[in-house]
């Protein structure tokens, strides 16, 4: 008999398994893998960004001569160790994870785990099945559903090994392709774009919507489209994909552009990152009072399902951001609930986003136009990386931080940066954002010089039009 039993040991699950154990709960995280660590540590935020920082290198290493360091010579790319990197710092975190849940008394259990029904007074049953198809009951108290998503694909396209990608074929190329179409603008579309253009693959995105991560602030998607573009990334927008078909050296992709013409692009690859789809598929959810909205689960402020003692958190979460630190996050708030401690219900609207393509992104709160759209009086800034000497020293000048605030009383509602180091920088901003900070005491919080942090108090002093260094 468990206090709280888990299903699925992604980053929400792991992460909400260690918080109930810190607060004295028996748990028990069930997950079908063999590791725990689920999309995220495997196939996701980490591998990627491992990819990323090795481009970034070689990025530099390229540029060596205008740093004074000379004699470096023809820079060559030996991609199997590049995998391998990878492939050691997961299997680092992996067992990092495996040691938390023995010290945090959590007991895994290896298998596929499925609801049978409502509580019977007040104790769940899940019925958990292994890989050899030994079946054993887990009994629990509280139910946390944390079982993540799964890439979408267009219709009638499969994925292979080596041409038709998702998020997971692509980490296991066998060499570097030397073209790819992109299928998807979002964070995983652009991050996979910059990734394999700095590794001189011939890069085309094409994108349904009217714009480059179109989640983002209006300026910084046309910012990021013109630094793709200056980087020999071609660029698609508002573009129906029509057909998807393998050739004899590749693939091609047939879409639509806003013109209503066909145009027709052939590639070694092509990866498709149109999005993921929640894990709620054969879980049991239709033999209690789990209410499910196409496909997703619903839930209240406190992650609480209909059905008392269920909680759905992360991927699987109907209007909740498809993020690792969402799903961490509100498995904390859980787990306090249950425990019967403190907690504060996630809010959506102070959620950092970050994308880790070359320029990074960084944003937190409202866009500009959501801030209109809203009923604000807004009064906005923006301060420019080529302002900042410390964008200089390091030579990254691209991009910009912006501030949206509301003109009346000042309140911060949303900061926007597309440059380096954005996915660090934006940290500051949830704090203010959780403080309810105003333009007037930011424009007064002493920033260390010379620092790209600096750009953030130039940002919100530009809001007044009292940035500094411009």
């Amino acid at each position: 008999m468990y206090d709280m039993a888990i299903i699925g040991g992604g980053p929400g699950g792991y992460t909400t398994a260690i918080r109930a154990g810190q607060y004295g709960l028996k748990v028990a995280l069930i997950e079908r893998e063999k590791k725990l660590g689920g999309t995220c540590l495997h196939w996701g935020c980490i591998p990627t960004k491992s990819l990323l920082f090795d481009a970034e290198v070689y990025d530099h290493l390229k540029n060596a001569t205008e740093h004074g360091i000379e004699g470096v010579g023809q820079v060559t790319i030996n991609w199997k160790t590049i995998l391998d990197r990878k492939n050691g710092i997961i299997t680092k975190h992996v067992k990092g994870l495996d040691f938390l849940m023995r010290k945090n008394k959590v007991t895994t259990i290896e298998g596929y785990g499925k609801l049978t029904g409502a509580a019977k007074e007040g104790i769940h049953s899940i019925s958990v099945e292994t890989a050899s198809g030994e079946k054993k009951v887990v009994q629990a108290k509280n139910v946390v559903i944390a079982t993540g998503s799964d890439a979408r694909l267009l219709p009638g396209v499969e994925s292979d090994a080596n041409r038709i990608l998702t998020n997971m074929e692509i980490l296991a190329l066998p060499r570097i392709p030397k073209s790819m179409v992109v299928i998807g603008a979002g964070a995983v579309g652009v991050e996979f774009g910059s990734i394999f253009k700095s590794f001189g693959s011939e890069i085309t995105i094409v994108e349904y919507l009217p714009r480059l991560v179109p989640n983002e602030d209006e300026d910084v998607s046309k910012e990021l489209s013109r630094v793709f573009r200056k980087r020999g990334i071609d660029t698609y927008t508002g573009a129906k994909v029509d057909k998807v078909e393998k050739t004899n050296d590749g693939v091609k992709v047939t879409f639509t552009g806003t013109d209503g013409k066909q145009v027709a692009k052939e590639a070694e690859t092509v990866l498709v990152a149109v999005g993921r789809a929640p894990r709620t598929e054969n879980l049991g959810l239709e033999t209690t009072k789990v209410e499910v909205e196409r496909g997703f689960i619903r839930v209240d402020e406190w992650m609480q399902t209909r059905e008392p003692g269920i909680f759905a958190i992360g991927d699987v979460v109907a209007g909740l951001p498809q993020l690792a630190h969402v799903a961490a996050m509100a498995g904390m708030v859980v787990a306090a609930k249950v425990a019967g401690k403190r907690a504060r219900p996630v809010r959506r609207d102070r959620i950092p986003a970050c994308t880790y393509c070359e320029p990074q992104i960084g944003s937190v709160g409202l866009t500009e136009a959501q801030a209109k759209a809203a009923g604000h009086q807004v009064k906005v800034g923006k301060f420019p990386f080529s302002a900042n000497s410390k964008a200089s020293i390091v030579g990254s000048h691209e991009g910009f931080v912006k501030v949206v605030a509301d003109a009346k009383h000042g309140e911060l509602l949303g900061v926007h940066i597309i440059g380096p180091q954005a996915t660090e920088m934006i940290a500051e901003s949830v704090v203010a954002l959780e403080l309810e900070a105003t333009i007037e005491e930011l424009m007064f919080t002493i920033h260390a010089h010379p620092t790209l942090a600096e750009a953030m108090l130039d940002g919100f002093g530009s809001v007044e039009n009292m940035a500094i260094n411009v």
